[in-house]
This record gives C-alpha cells, structure tokens and sequence, in this order.
C-alpha cells in the first residue's frame, strides 16, 4: 500500500457499519450509544480533526476510538454526559454502547415488569410509559369510526341528487 491511507467508504466501528463519507462526529453518532455531543467529546479528547471524514481515518485511530469506550468509560468528561448514571447492580457511572445497552435497557424493563412498578404495569401492557396521553394518540388495532343509524343513511341517500347515465337529473 502506499503511503497514502487508502479512503474506506464503510468502516466497521463498535460492531456496526458506519458511513466513511460523514464528518468525525456526526459518523460517531450513527453508533447506538453516541450522542452528536458525546461524539464531540471523544474526538476533542482524542485529539482528533472534527473536520476529517471517517473514512479518511488510519486503522490506529479508529482502534485508538474503540479503545477509548471499551472500559464503558469517557475519561475526563463531566458525569452527566454519561447514558448510565449510578448503575442499578454496581452503582457506578457507565457509557454503554451497541449491544451493551440494548442488554442492560432490557433488564431494567424486565426488572420493573416483575416488581410490578407503574412503568413495569405499562410496559407490559403496551402503554405509554412517561405519561403521555392515550385518549386520541398511540391506537393500535382495528380502525373504529362512527356509526350512523339506518335512519340518518336513509335521509343521505335522499339528499344526494342522482343522475343517469346521459347525466340528466332523474325526477325522483
């Protein structure tokens, strides 16, 4: 290969296929866990160019951003810019990525679904779960409109004028 890094226009980043052709942060983004902020802080600290396209990167930096997560931790950023904060089992701070997170979302749901807490009771039944409402929006199933009586479809029938073929008013 020359000494030119060769453009990758796929790059496989945290188990996932990522577009070469977006800036830094926005491609970190793309990933499930990565906020377009937390992408920029992971690049500022890495001291990487927010400028340079994801496929213009070396093999070393993209290892170098994987590296940086795999420890479930952000070094040297404020804590509330993590996506898990005091951890139900350990209690300490994490940033979750991928599969990571859809594993741990999963076990908070099922957690709540089993000590029948209020978002638990939702959850199982298919609700809303942050209070949103559930009069009008979020319907699922069969369409049910309004029903009219015989009465009512009779007089509509009536009221609509009807034409024949020629397009003459029939006298009625």
């Amino acid at each position: 290969m020359s000494q030119q890094q060769q453009f990758k226009y796929i790059v496989r980043l945290f188990g996932q296929d990522v577009d070469g052709t977006m800036k830094l942060p926005y491609a970190l983004a793309m990933v499930k866990g990565i906020g377009y902020n937390t992408a920029r802080a992971i690049v500022f600290k890495l001291g990487l160019d927010k400028d340079r396209r994801l496929g213009e990167l070396s093999d070393e930096d993209i290892k170098k951003i994987e590296n940086y997560l795999t420890d479930k931790k952000i070094l040297e950023v404020p804590n509330w810019l993590y996506n898990r904060r005091k951890d139900y089992e350990s209690g300490i701070d994490m940033h979750l990525v991928t599969s990571d997170l859809i594993f741990y979302v999963r076990n908070d749901i099922e957690r709540e679904k089993k000590i029948k807490s209020w978002r638990g009771v939702r959850h199982s039944l298919g609700l809303k779960v942050r209070g949103q409402r559930t009069r009008t929006t979020g319907r699922t199933g069969v369409t049910v409109g309004v029903r009219r009586s015989k009465a009512a479809q009779a007089a509509q029938q009536q009221q609509k004028p009807q034409t024949s073929s020629s397009g003459e008013k029939k006298q009625g």
